[in-house]
């Protein structure tokens, strides 16, 4: 389940006239390299959830599929039939979960197509690294409802290593040393619909914060490339990383 409902207020430059998820990579938005990361890792059914200009979702993925192949289409039945070697093996669900809804409530509404066995939820609006099998292994190892993606940020800022009052090195962006967040790539168990009541929940505040009070939220920690798309500066450093290619979240060929 990726979500793509949010308004995208932080990059409102972008989002004015498109959702969050449609804003371009290279030629491609960034919900489309979020999913040829799962696609390469063996995962390819996904349940889209939209809320802020859903409908230009929906007509992406309508016309990704009618420009990129030939056609052929009967008038007579309605009925459209696509030729050529299909690069995307994918099935997707698109579904309206509201304008106004929080994270956890775009889950919870989702909840009759995800009540009958495990699944990955994850933002659509940032690229990873993550080996998503090992992801799912641990989090089937530790027996617990829920497993969150634990990231180090980059640092927005370069880092100064001192000898009392002499730099000796001077380190651009690092990663951050120490503390880790939520980075997406959540695995859930069906029990997790338990944590949900309305549409008024956060996945953030409610759902994951009482799964961890209750025990129930295992880590697994990512060291590798991790990077959300908030603020222009974001955009611009993960254009230039696909132009120069340099993409590290570019695990598929």
């Amino acid at each position: 389940m990726i979500l793509a409902g949010g308004f995208g207020t932080r990059l409102a430059e972008e989002t004015e006239k498109k959702p969050k998820p449609l804003v371009e990579i290279g030629q491609y938005p960034i919900l489309w390299h979020i999913m040829k990361h799962f696609e390469h890792s063996g995962f390819n059914e996904f349940l889209i959830a939209l809320g802020y200009k859903g409908e230009m979702i929906k007509r992406f993925f309508m016309d990704y599929l009618n420009y990129s192949y030939d056609l052929s289409i009967s008038y007579s039945n309605g009925t459209v039939d696509t030729h050529g070697n299909v690069q995307e093996d994918w099935t997707i669900a698109l579904v309206d979960t509201g304008l106004n809804t929080l994270t956890g409530g775009r889950v919870k509404r989702l909840e009759k197509w995800l009540k009958d066995e495990p699944f990955i939820v994850t933002y659509g609006d940032g690229v990873s690294s993550v080996d998503l099998p090992a992801l799912v292994a641990l989090h089937r190892s530790q027996g617990k409802i829920g497993t969150v993606t634990a990231v180090r940020p980059p640092s927005r800022f370069g880092g100064l290593s001192l000898e009392g009052n002499v730099v000796s090195e001077f380190i651009e962006k690092p990663q951050i040393g120490e503390g880790w967040i939520n980075g997406g790539y959540i695995v859930f168990e069906p029990e997790v619909f338990n944590y949900m009541n309305s549409d008024r929940c956060s996945l953030e505040a409610n759902v994951l914060e009482d799964l961890a009070g209750d025990g129930q939220l295992a880590a697994y920690r990512h060291e590798g490339f991790w990077q959300c798309m908030d603020t222009l500066r974001d955009v611009s450093l993960l254009r230039e990383m696909w132009k120069t290619n340099d993409a590290p979240w570019k695990v598929w060929e």
